[in-house]
């Protein structure tokens, strides 16, 4: 999609290309300042217009399609301007690794875009930088860990969310029906038992529509819209959707305060139910103890719970999703991982020590986290001092992208790069082998504080569900007709579909 597409959309989106124009003329006229003369040996990449950048080039539907073409051209390491922000993307796998694992602490700063710079406001743990960001992590890898991530406790929360999920999924009596709701609530009730320190029902009116929300607003922000708007801040009162963003940040912070005030009014200090208790009691001790300019604050507790709300829901959730419409688009691998579980587990409850013994399932679920590209651009990350790396000079203060597709998709590392392929994971004995370039969580400081939760939850929700359902497309629709095209939005989500869920325990 081309921008002249993008704003021949509505009556709104021709003026404000005519304001671009303007100000592009203006630019030109009255300026020179804008050159695409590089400082040093800083990395290549194409001529920018003044004032638009490579806008022009952009597929803002898709931009990482168009990075990963412009790699090609430009190698591992090139500049784009995003508008006037002049940007350095780090593109395969040795490149990617090099920057955040072997230079972490220079890359490992945190990049911002506007609409969220203007919700954030620098707190919380995802989109924080300096002390706040170092504090916040701390305090929630630890905590995180305190209230079961990656331990029994939460293998047990997960058996327990499975039960109800699969309940949802038997009244649909094996017809077509859209799993993008049940899935959605049933993960993000395990983050919520970890940070609240309870699960929902389903059916709770407060939580689906936190939970809604929330993934509503994940698709808003990577609409083409919404990045111009991280562009050409100015045009903010043009952008419709920015307005629909910042309408669902108010509801559902008004939503957590009046959960953190119901928690407070309960709150034992001797016995915390949940992250949100252990903020509130730190805090609490922070303030006796009149510590100065403490991280502990109402600010990074609600930013970080927000956070950890999205991040702990929408990921997974949408991997599940995935891993559902590839069964049901490739019947024989759903045929090879029902057997393995037939052979191996039979109709007991699957228990992550099982993991060992299922090689081909543990290879599915790794290449459905490989294909499906959840986050293909990663976070934005900045380098915290001037650095040259590979060659190329990158100054202090610059947005860098780690293109993780480029990665999952790296031709030097993947026989098959676009195609689901399993054996990607196996040796030739069918014993699961790790491969270096699987980099979903991204990697370095900025790894997904999750992951260890996450890898939990796909295992045993994935192997439950293809224990008790046989997913095929809905009547009348082929395997070969089911769309692998991925949804517009800040994480690649399937697009709206149905699927059978048939039992057959």
């Amino acid at each position: 999609m081309g921008i002249l597409d993008l704003f021949l959309q509505s009556s709104s989106s021709i003026s404000l290309l005519g304001a671009l124009l303007v100000l592009l003329l203006v630019y030109l006229v009255f300026s020179s300042s804008f050159s695409s003369q590089k400082e040093g040996n800083e990395p290549p990449g194409p001529r920018p217009l003044p004032v638009l950048g490579n806008l022009l080039q952009l597929d803002l539907k898709r931009p990482y399609l168009t990075l990963l073409k412009l790699s090609k051209k430009y190698g591992s390491v090139f500049t784009v301007y995003l508008g006037p922000q002049k940007v350095v993307v780090l593109a395969g796998y040795k490149t990617v690794k090099e920057a955040l694992v072997n230079h972490a602490e220079e890359f490992g700063d945190r990049g911002e875009l506007q609409i969220v710079k203007d919700f954030n406001k620098g707190h919380g743990v995802l989109w924080s930088n300096g002390d706040s960001w170092k504090e916040m992590r701390r305090f929630a890898l630890t905590n995180l860990r305190d209230f079961g991530m990656g331990k029994k406790a939460s293998e047990d929360k997960i058996i327990e969310e499975c039960e109800y999920l699969i309940e949802v999924f038997k009244k649909f009596k094996g017809k077509a029906f859209d799993t993008t709701q049940p899935i959605n609530y049933a993960v993000s009730n395990i983050i919520c038992s970890i940070v609240y320190g309870s699960r929902f029902e389903y059916d709770d009116p407060e939580f689906t529509s936190l939970v809604d929300r929330t993934n509503k607003n994940i698709q808003l922000v990577g609409s083409p819209s919404v990045q111009l708007y991280n562009m050409f801040p100015w045009i903010g009162k043009w952008v419709a959707v920015k307005k629909e963003v910042e309408a669902i940040g108010a509801a559902n912070k008004k939503q957590n305060l009046q959960l953190f005030s119901r928690l407070k009014e309960t709150l034992n200090p001797q016995m915390c139910r949940g992250f949100v208790d252990a903020f509130l009691v730190r805090k609490q001790n922070v303030e006796v103890s009149g510590i100065a300019n403490s991280q502990f604050h109402d600010h990074n507790l609600l930013h970080t719970v927000l956070h950890l709300f999205a991040a702990g829901t929408d990921t997974t959730a949408t991997t599940l999703r995935w891993g559902l419409l590839l069964m049901a688009k490739n019947p024989k691998i759903q045929d090879q991982v029902q057997e393995e579980l037939s052979r191996e587990i039979g109709s007991r409850q699957v228990q992550v020590e099982d993991r060992k013994n299922l090689p081909f399932i543990d290879a599915v679920i790794h290449e459905t986290q490989r294909l499906a590209n959840i986050v293909p651009m990663a976070l934005p990350h900045k380098t915290s001092q001037d650095i040259t790396f590979q060659g190329h000079f990158i100054k202090k203060g610059t947005t860098v992208y780690p293109l993780l597709t480029s990665v999952l998709y790296d031709e030097s590392e993947w026989e098959r790069p676009h195609s689901f392929y399993p054996a990607h994971f196996l040796d030739k004995d069918g014993k699961f082998v790790k491969r270096d370039a699987f980099m979903p969580f991204s990697a370095g400081r900025r790894i997904c504080l999750g992951e260890s939760l996450a890898r939990m939850e796909l295992f045993i929700f994935f192997t439950t569900l293809l224990q008790h359902f046989r997913f095929t497309p809905p009547p009348g629709v082929s395997e070969d007709e089911l769309d692998l095209t991925p949804r517009l939005g800040f994480t690649l989500n399937p697009s709206p579909h149905k699927l059978c869920a048939v039992s057959c325990m």
